[in-house]
């Protein structure tokens, strides 16, 4: 294993490898030369490639003006040299046939010998889904990791008079509407399969929970009691949802089943005010927000119920958790205002170390992290939703631009 950004494979033989987990934080150098041919679809691989290894976390991706080898001299092969020349560790080449499009990665220090090529079927699939693909191939070839390119987010776009649930790719492309009824509907949640979506809608005068499918389409009420059916948190099987209910007084987390709506579980009893419950990936904890020691604080209990615990202690005011999917690791992300605006934080529950995603940047919040956790989805305030590092490196790049809030990030795509 090695540091991004140092090339120093421990075998001649060995692939190079990101540390993801290291102390060290760094860059791997990767150059993305477009085609020569220039075409249209040559122009979109370029273009989608270049977002995608730019958000993916552990790369650098090079400025194509600073590359010194002759691209249509080259064809499908690098001149290492060349390539070393202008700092590159990593060298993407592809040719665009009018049947398929081939994927080749170099890594120069090995010559000019392809160390992973791929091979797709124009047929039946876009252009953008293809390189989404082949850029999940390098990154799992260089971290050892699942990437989320082709995942989908889901968010509430809110209107003057309504608020409607959209979805779209993870990189703003194709947005679409969920929801299909013009009043408030607000706090999407993506099944663990990614088929279905939860939302809580005021279409019959109370905020009631449905389920619809991703794709749109007529949604089923699963959850009308009186007063408050929000905040839907999926447990990891998809056969459990927890939910504030507020049917017995003040509002309490409560669990119940994802099939019928029925209730399993009282999760909290507390005459506070608890919301936003955050189900943990490995379904044995529930994270959520409470008053119950003054300003809103991330509280954690186990999932089967029991006593809860404060974890959050900067400012005073901290809302809507949202765990990470890394395995291993017990991490949240949140919203906190600790000082004049809103802005997103991680906490590792374990370490107690704190990592800022944003700061002097607006207004931000409700956090959800990309399926591998590397990435982290936000909306800001009056601007859009956007995506940043998880690790709180690099700067922020917006994917949709609106009055967006309720934002949820959905599982990996099927290959």
């Amino acid at each position: 294993m090695l540091v991004a950004g140092h090339a120093a494979p421990t075998h001649a033989d060995d692939g190079v490898v990101i540390d993801v987990n290291a102390q060290k934080k760094g860059s791997y150098p990767l150059a993305l030369p477009a085609a020569p041919e220039g075409d249209q679809v040559a122009r979109e691989i370029a273009q989608v490639s270049q977002f995608d290894m730019t958000v993916a976390g552990p790369f650098k991706v090079l400025d194509p003006a600073s590359f010194l080898a002759d691209l249509k001299k080259e064809g499908l092969e690098i001149e290492p040299q060349k390539w070393k020349d202008v700092g590159a560790l990593g060298v993407v080449k592809y040719r665009v046939t009018a049947t398929h499009i081939e994927f080749r990665l170099y890594e120069v220090s090995k010559g000019n010998t392809a160390v992973l090529t791929k091979m797709y079927p124009r047929s039946g699939t876009t252009t953008r889904a293809i390189v989404h693909r082949w850029a999940n191939e390098v990154f799992k070839y260089y971290t050892g990791e699942p990437g989320f390119f082709g995942s989908k987010i889901t968010f509430t776009a809110k209107g003057k008079k309504s608020s409607a649930i959209y979805a779209m790719d993870f990189d703003g492309n194709g947005a679409y509407a969920v929801s299909n009824n013009s009043s408030t509907n607000i706090l999407p949640a993506f099944s663990p399969s990614g088929g279905q979506i939860a939302y809580t809608s005021f279409m019959r005068n109370n905020p009631d929970l449905y389920i619809g499918p991703a794709g749109g389409g007529r949604p089923k009420k699963i959850s009308g009691h009186p007063g408050m059916n929000t905040g839907a948190a999926w447990s990891p099987d998809g056969t459990k949802i927890a939910l504030t209910l507020s049917k017995d007084g003040s509002p309490d987390i409560y669990i119940i089943n994802a099939g019928d709506g029925s209730v399993i579980k009282r999760l909290t009893n507390d005459k506070a005010i608890d919301t936003s419950p955050a189900w943990s990936p490995d379904g044995g904890s529930i994270a959520f927000v409470s008053d119950r020691n003054g300003g809103p604080q991330i509280f954690v209990t186990s999932a089967g119920g029991g006593a809860a615990r404060q974890v959050s202690f900067n400012g005073t005011y901290n809302t809507t958790p949202t765990w990470s999917p890394k395995p291993g690791k017990k991490i949240l992300a949140y919203t906190t205002r600790d000082g004049g605006h809103y802005d997103i934080v991680t906490l590792d529950l374990d370490t107690k170390a704190m990592t800022r995603i944003t700061q002097n940047e607006g207004n931000n919040e409700e956090p959800a992290f990309s399926p591998n956790g590397r990435a982290i989805a936000f909306a800001r305030a009056g601007q859009g939703v956007f995506i940043a590092n998880a690790d709180g490196t690099g700067k922020a790049v917006k994917v949709w631009s609106g009055s967006a809030t309720g934002v949820d990030w959905g599982p990996a795509p099927k290959d």
